[in-house]
């Protein structure tokens, strides 16, 4: 299966911390951040990596070449910033297996077993299946409300604490993206844009709730534990 890395935001959060780099190429524990994020999909068996890049975009290719671990590494490189919605629309055009694809933040380490993903996803028909986790924050992540059967029902703004949420790790299906309004070269977000759009339209978008190991790298307090959660292997 072929997965897109969303790796291409400024940033500006953790610039105080990381100020020469793209936020996925914040070390941690001596290696890119990225780094452990394509190892851990590496071993769920992806088999090709589309890298969404924008922000010195360079040092990212000049890491990863051609290849990860014998993976294939592709990349989707930014003319100007189009948000995490608009560096899908534009990666989307590098895949080239057909049938489902994973959908990654480059910025986020969330433990989600492929296979089970799969399973859940092909089981409910669906267009797009969201990896969800239990977020003890207010209002950072976007919080989703589902039905017994795992359907999402809506996604909120500001998300309360332990409610599911969403962990950056999507399979989505390729009619999810054909046919929307808001394919344009303006910047767009993938959960304010398209997902709500696709929400609006009827498609069929249900949420996994997953138990594994969860690090978002988007503000200095959380990347400086970033170590502690990355160093226990899996």
């Amino acid at each position: 299966m072929e997965a897109i890395v969303l790796a291409g935001g400024l940033g500006t959060r953790l610039r105080a911390a990381v100020p020469d780099l793209p936020k996925p190429m914040a070390p941690v524990g001596g290696r890119p951040f990225l780094e452990h994020l394509l190892d851990y999909w590496v071993r769920q068996s992806v088999t090709r990596f589309v890298l969404s890049v924008g922000y010195k975009h360079e040092a990212i290719a000049a890491h990863f070449g051609p290849a990860h671990r014998g993976v294939p590494v592709s990349y989707a490189i930014e003319d100007q910033p189009r948000g995490t919605g608009g560096g899908l629309l534009l990666a989307r055009a590098s895949l080239a297996a057909a049938g489902p694809f994973l959908v990654l933040n480059g910025d986020t380490f969330f433990e989600v077993s492929l296979e089970a993903l799969r399973k859940f996803h092909a089981a409910n028909r669906a267009n797009a299946t969201l990896a969800l986790f239990r977020s003890p924050q207010q209002g950072r992540y976007t919080g989703i409300r589902i039905d017994q059967a795992g359907r999402i029902l809506a996604l909120a703004s500001t998300g309360e604490p332990g409610q599911p949420a969403n962990g950056g790790v999507y399979l989505m299906e390729r009619g999810l993206l054909d046919g929307g309004h808001w394919q344009t070269a303006a910047p767009l977000s993938l959960e304010e844009d398209i997902l709500r759009d696709a929400l609006a339209g009827g498609k069929r978008l249900f949420g996994l709730e997953c138990s594994g190991r969860f690090i978002d790298i988007g503000v200095p307090e959380d990347y400086a534990r970033a170590s502690t959660v990355l160093t226990g292997g899996w």
